[in-house]
């Protein structure tokens, strides 16, 4: 598998008429070399593929990393990459733009004017050269998401039995991370979202001490990580019977987000994609409340490529996993928002997230 990536990685190099690319993104590092230790660089060329790490992580490198060659890091950055540029013979290098930092920036850069070679590399940017490539899961990828997926809907149908008026939020979320954890999770993918009454018209709400009453929407957004790989789903429930403007607002993100899952089609663009449930919302009367994109990629970061919003070029096609996810957001009374992940397959979007939505709603 790494050696299929890195020949893929290389054609890409060559079209972009590089000779190597440092690579900074962890997800990345990952992808490319099966390391998952916390600190580390790669530097790939055409003949070349090294991951450079220190003495922590040195037995985990051997180990997970069979087709890179090694580099044990004692000191800073400059005590192995000139010699590892030099060794390749790379006269134009990129790096990774949206991810490096302008300190570590500026230390390649001096780090590459002491190199004693008639003609230093160029250090140039590269944007989604490897997130390119992770934009298509393959089989292994996929089934990683599905045991992610499983793991998040089992907590949510768990935990969704156990609500009742008078628990917090944050009690709400501990009680989630607790049975992923529990059942096979190595950790969440990212920090679990329970908004309760007028805190659901923050789509990004922290779970606070708020008491969740009765009669009020509660969303929660949730997901797990299966090695390595997330999961992202989100459900709006009500403790209680619930109001006419709960029903309607309910209903109306879930015919946009069925609307959406049952009509995305291989071919059309991430905005494409987006109007298909935005239209829905704002025939409603609510495009203003829903402000935020229809969905976005899920691999081994909660948020890659593809974008699926209102300015997104990305070409949807087989093989890509991503979330449908409309909402309405009304200040001062809550929101609603239903997330799943679907895989593009056949030119038609395949369900993965199987929690219970619309008649589970009301709890």
């Amino acid at each position: 598998m790494t050696a299929e990536r890195l020949c893929r990685l290389r054609e890409k190099l060559a079209e972009k008429e590089l000779d190597a690319i440092f690579i900074t993104t962890p997800e990345n590092r990952r992808y490319l070399s099966g390391f998952t230790g916390s600190a580390g660089h790669l530097l790939v060329s055409a003949r070349r593929a090294v991951l450079a790490t220190d003495f922590r992580y040195w037995e985990q490198a051997q180990q997970q990393s069979p087709d890179f060659e090694l580099v044990k890091v004692i000191g800073g950055l400059e005590t192995w990459l000139p010699q590892a540029l030099g060794d390749t013979g790379a006269r134009r290098v990129g790096y990774e733009a949206a991810n490096m930092s302008v300190a570590l920036y500026n230390l390649v850069v001096e780090t590459l004017k002491k190199m004693e070679t008639p003609q230093r590399p160029e250090f140039t940017p590269t944007q989604d050269v490897v997130e390119g490539l992770r934009v298509v899961k393959d089989d292994a990828e996929r089934a990683a998401i599905e045991r992610a997926v499983r793991c998040a809907d089992d907590a949510f149908t768990a935990v969704a039995a156990q609500l009742r008026p008078g628990m917090t939020e944050q009690e709400v979320a501990w009680k989630l991370e607790q049975h992923m954890r529990e059942h096979g999770a190595e950790s969440v993918s990212f920090d679990i979202i329970v908004a309760a009454g007028p805190n659901g018209a923050m789509p990004h709400h922290h779970p606070s001490e708020r008491r969740i009453e009765k009669g009020e929407p509660v969303v929660i957004d949730m997901g797990a990580r299966a090695d390595g790989y997330c999961s992202d789903m989100t459900r709006t429930v009500i403790l209680g019977r619930a109001d006419k403007q709960f029903r309607k607002v309910y209903d109306i993100v879930l015919g946009a987000q069925m609307t959406a899952a049952e009509t995305v089609q291989a071919g059309m663009t991430g905005h494409d994609g987006d109007a298909l449930a935005r239209s829905v919302i704002e025939k409603a009367g609510f495009g203003e409340a829903f402000g935020h994109g229809l969905g976005h990629g899920v691999g081994l970061a909660v948020h890659e490529n593809p974008r699926v919003g209102r300015n997104a070029k990305d070409i949807l096609g087989d093989g890509m996993v991503f979330t449908i996810e409309p909402g309405i957001y009304i200040p001062g009374w809550g929101g609603v928002r239903i997330e799943d992940i679907v895989s593009m397959e056949k030119g038609r979007a395949r369900g993965m997230t199987h929690a219970p939505k619309g008649a589970a709603a009301e709890l």
